[in-house]
C-alpha cells in the first residue's frame, strides 16, 4: 500500500513539474488598437484596463496611445494593472505605440524610423523566455492612402464615394504606395534581420491599415465587395518573401471560411450611443483583416500553437453592426469593448535545444 501511495505521489509531482515546464515555455502575445486610448467610447479607459486584465497576455502590442490632457497612459495602465496583481514592464518612448511584457526586457528601443513618417516608428524589446531570447516589435502603420477602399468605390484619402470602383491591381498599388507603410515594413525587415542573424526569433504586431494579399486572391474576388479585384498587397508580400509568417493565416489558411476580419469591429456601445463613426464606407462591405501578428521562428525555435480573435464577433457591414457569418474563433471580454478594431491573441511555444 505504501508503495502505491509513493508511486501516486511521484506521478503527481511529475505531472506538476510537466505542467510547470509547459507554462514556462509557452507564452501569449496580444495585439490591440486602443481607438484613441479608449476616448471614443464611454468609460473606454476602464474597458482597456478590463480587457488587458482578462486577456492576461504575456506580451502586449498597443497602438493609438495619446496621453490626453497630460495624463501619461503607460505609467497609469502599469499602476492600475499592478493593483490587480498583473505585473508588467512597459514603455512608449513618447510614441503612439506601446509595448507591455511580463518578462524583464534588456531595453526598449525606438526603431524602424522612416524619414517623413518619424512619428510611426516601431517599439522593440528583447526578452528571454525558457532560455531563448526573443525580439518583439510593436507597430502602427500609416493610415493614409487606405486603398483597400478603391475596389469598393471609395477614396482611401477623403473616405468619400468615387464615381466607380477601381479594380486594376496596378492602379490600386500605385495609390497604396503613396503611404509610408511599405517603407516601414522595409525598415522593419532590415532591423529584424540583425536579430535573426543572431538566432533570435522575432514577433511583430499591430494595426497595418492594409490587408493581406492572402485575403485578396481569386477565392475572395467576388466576396466582401472586392468587385473582382485580386490585389497582392505590398506589406504582406514583403513579409512573406522575407520568411515571416502571418500567425492567423498560418493557423486558418482558408480566408473564405476564416476571414478573420478585425476592422471595423461591431462595437454596439458606440453604435447605440451614436458617438463615433464606425462605418467609413457605409454603402459597402468594408470588412478586412488589417491587424496582425507576424513571427519569424529561426530554426523552428518558436512554434505557433493558436491564434484567436479578441473582441466582439459582430462586424460592421454597410454601416450597421451585423452578426458573424464565418467560422472564426472569438474571445469576447466581459466588459466594455473600447475600440473599433478587434485584436489578435497568439500562443507560442519555445522549443528548447534547436
Amino acid at each position: 500500500m505504501k508503495k502505491v501511495i509513493f508511486l501516486l505521489f511521484c506521478l503527481l509531482v511529475l505531472s506538476a513539474w510537466s505542467n510547470a515546464e509547459n507554462a514556462d515555455d509557452t507564452f501569449t502575445v496580444y495585439q490591440m488598437n486602443l481607438w484613441h486610448e479608449g476616448s471614443k467610447v464611454p468609460n473606454g479607459y476602464q474597458g482597456i484596463l478590463d480587457v488587458l486584465d482578462e486577456v492576461d497576455a504575456d506580451v502586449v502590442f498597443l497602438c493609438e496611445i495619446r496621453n490626453f490632457n497630460g495624463k501619461m497612459f503607460m505609467p497609469r495602465i502599469l499602476e492600475d494593472l499592478k493593483k490587480r496583481g498583473k505585473h508588467y514592464y512597459g514603455e512608449t518612448l513618447g510614441m503612439v505605440v506601446g509595448l507591455l511584457t511580463k518578462y524583464k526586457p534588456d531595453q526598449f528601443v525606438k526603431c524602424c524610423i522612416v524619414p517623413g513618417d518619424e512619428g510611426r516608428a516601431m517599439l522593440k524589446a528583447t526578452v528571454t523566455i525558457a532560455g531563448q531570447p526573443i525580439s518583439f516589435y510593436s507597430c502602427h502603420l500609416d493610415y493614409l492612402h487606405y486603398e483597400c477602399f478603391m475596389p469598393r468605390g471609395y477614396s482611401g484619402m477623403s473616405w468619400s464615394k468615387m464615381d466607380a470602383p477601381v479594380i486594376d491591381e496596378n492602379a490600386v498599388l500605385k495609390a497604396n504606395r503613396l503611404s509610408y507603410r511599405d517603407e516601414s515594413i522595409a525598415a522593419f525587415i532590415q532591423d529584424a534581420q540583425v536579430e535573426i542573424d543572431k538566432g533570435i526569433p522575432v514577433v511583430m504586431g499591430g494595426d497595418f491599415n492594409e490587408p493581406s494579399h492572402l485575403d485578396w486572391q481569386a477565392d475572395t474576388k467576388d466576396l466582401w465587395d472586392h468587385n473582382g479585384a485580386i490585389i497582392n498587397w505590398d506589406c504582406s508580400v514583403m513579409l512573406q518573401k522575407a520568411g515571416f509568417r502571418d500567425s492567423y493565416r498560418e493557423k486558418y489558411p482558408d480566408p473564405v471560411l476564416y476571414p478573420g476580419f478585425t476592422f471595423p469591429a461591431g462595437n454596439k456601445l458606440a453604435e447605440d450611443a451614436k458617438l463615433e463613426r464606425l462605418a467609413w464606407a457605409p454603402d459597402v462591405d468594408e470588412r478586412d483583416r488589417i491587424d496582425f501578428i507576424y513571427y519569424y521562428p529561426t530554426n523552428a525555435s518558436l512554434l505557433l500553437e493558436e491564434n484567436i480573435i479578441i473582441g466582439p464577433s459582430e462586424s460592421v457591414i454597410r454601416g450597421k453592426v451585423r452578426k458573424c457569418d464565418s467560422k472564426d474563433r472569438f474571445f469576447t471580454p466581459k466588459g466594455i469593448w473600447p475600440t473599433d478594431h478587434k485584436g489578435n491573441l497568439a500562443t507560442f511555444k519555445v522549443v528548447v535545444g534547436n
